[in-house]
């Protein structure tokens, strides 16, 4: 269950890191468009076939320069600077995962609604909470509240296993059949509630979670790997984007990022609180 998100503050690129994300970003896409299999794609599980980079993205997309614009002029402008996150949202073609009639709004700077009452967040929320997460090529990834499978195609794209979990069936059932149209084979969907993570899968090395409890549940935290970090929304009217850090003594660490407003988490969730 992706979420309707509204960012309250932003901080501000300086001139020199945006030239040389600018510059980093059209080497990507000449990249791209010049061979497409020089790009490295994320590490697929044992047995599974891999994600290439022909595959793993629409061929025919029409959409290449608004999403080179949205990465300059929404994320690198802003304070995304992972460049790993930067070219991980340049590749995924976004607007194959919200409805055909709002393909022409899908790099637009806002959240779209993606039916069931739900929505695609806004592309800076999905880079700043992936670059908070850190993934790593070798990393076992939570995403918690798949929606229509956008986080979960990002994450594909920087981690070795993703494995993303849905309340609501039918969403679940779409992205699953969209992940695996786009050629994301290191994806795995399921349906289920999403407080009680996957533990059948963990430990993860991180977790991205995509709905507003009012406190931080235990379970994702128990399932974090040493060193893992869990980003997550918790409040009610007012909400914190929160950073948790498990460190290698097993000790919480946890910070603010930002001020957000996220669609609450159903389930467990509403009966814990």
């Amino acid at each position: 269950m992706d979420s309707r998100t509204v960012v309250l503050a932003v901080s501000v690129a300086a001139v020199p890191a945006a030239v040389a994300v600018a510059i980093f970003l059209w080497r990507a896409v000449d990249r791209m468009s010049a061979d497409r299999e020089e790009i490295e794609p994320a590490k697929a599980p044992a047995g599974a076939e891999p994600a290439t980079a022909r595959d793993s993205r629409d061929v025919n997309d029409g959409f290449l320069a608004a999403r080179r614009r949205m990465v300059e002029e929404q994320l690198a402008a802003r304070d995304i600077r992972d460049p790993r996150v930067l070219e991980a949202m340049l590749r995924v073609p976004r607007h194959r995962f919200v409805p055909e009639k709002l393909r022409n709004e899908a790099y637009a700077d806002h959240p779209l609604p993606i039916g069931h009452g739900q929505t695609i967040s806004q592309p800076y929320i999905v880079a700043l909470m992936t670059q908070a997460a850190a993934p790593h090529a070798e990393a076992r990834a939570l995403d918690v509240g798949t929606g229509s499978g956008y986080q979960a195609a990002v994450l594909a794209e920087l981690c070795r296993e993703v494995y993303s979990i849905e309340i609501l069936e039918p969403l679940a059932v779409e992205a699953e059949d969209r992940l695996r149209q786009l050629g994301y084979r290191n994806v795995t969907v399921r349906v289920g509630d999403g407080y009680q993570g996957w533990p059948e899968k963990a430990p993860f090395d991180l977790i991205i979670v995509a709905a507003a409890p009012d406190h931080v549940p235990p379970p994702l935290i128990e399932q974090l790997a040493p060193g893992g970090r869990l980003v997550i929304p918790v409040g009610d009217a007012r909400q914190e984007l929160l950073l948790i850090v498990k460190g290698e003594d097993g000790a919480v660490r946890r910070e603010s990022i930002a001020p957000v407003m996220f669609v609450p988490m159903t389930g467990e969730a509403l009966r814990k609180k």
